[in-house]
């Protein structure tokens, strides 16, 4: 998997992406995170790369065609037009489908935005996504593009050690992750649960589904609503909510 980040701070998205899980799969090659500075594709000694808005308003605007160089100096590079993401409030929120779905691109090209956007003709032009983290609005587009990087990278094969963490942890199945324990097996008056000593898998999984039904259904009830849940699940789920009324007044 091969990142290109279009980006007006090339340094913040190089010392974010080379830490950690990420930076290890950097080394090891499985994934390459390059960060095109937008301002070396600029007309001007200065390297500005923005202007005021057409129409009047608050604030500049950056420019269609640095934008537009620096996307094309990537699908010159790699050969073909790849799935440019444009991060911005207004896009679909980023969930994990969306990561599996990048996962499966071989290059992934993010378009990171400053001051008040940028020149709509050029995202007409180049982007197939529209991305938004959440409803609130950031300086720049760095963050949230490390933030789906982050996640589309534990779907890449070979960037966990453990394939199976990327898998079964929170929204898998569209459900939470079930709470986890490990050693002492008493901290603070505070006992592992004992099905987690039993050694019994089968019943240490229905346990864990149990509780990520329970954990969904008291922290995120909206993602229930997508979640492959059966017809007993649902009964169990409709029970836990008469009982939480009835312990607080409310579900």
């Amino acid at each position: 998997m091969n990142f290109h980040v279009l980006t007006l701070f090339p340094e913040m998205i190089r010392q974010g992406m080379n830490t950690s899980i990420i930076g290890r799969a950097i080394a090891g090659g499985y994934l390459s995170v390059q960060a095109v500075n937008i301002r070396d594709y600029a007309f001007n000694k200065h390297q500005k790369v923005d202007d005021y808005p057409y129409g009047g308003g608050a604030g500049m605007l950056m420019q269609a065609e640095p934008v537009y160089l620096a996307y094309e100096s990537v699908e010159k590079k790699i050969g073909y037009k790849p799935r440019v993401v444009y991060l911005t409030p207004q896009g679909k929120v980023f969930h994990q489908e969306m990561a599996r779905s990048f996962a499966k691109e071989q290059d992934l090209v993010f378009l990171c935005g400053h001051y008040e956007g940028i020149d709509e003709r050029v995202l007409e032009e180049i982007v197939t996504d529209y991305v938004s983290i959440g409803d609130y609005v950031l300086t720049g587009g760095e963050l949230p593009a490390m933030v789906v990087m982050d996640a589309v990278s534990r779907m890449v094969p070979g960037v966990l050690s453990n394939q199976e963490s990327g898998e079964t942890e929170s929204f898998a199945g569209g459900l939470l992750e079930y709470p986890q324990y490990s050693r002492p097996e008493e901290w603070h008056e505070k006992k592992v649960p004992p099905v987690l000593l039993s050694g019994h898998h089968a019943n240490i999984e229905a346990w864990r589904r149990e509780q990520s039904l329970m954990r969904t259904a008291r922290r995120r009830p909206d993602l229930l609503k997508t979640a492959d849940i059966t017809n007993k699940e649902w009964n169990q789920i409709r029970q836990w909510r008469k009982e939480w009324k009835a312990e607080t007044g409310k579900e």
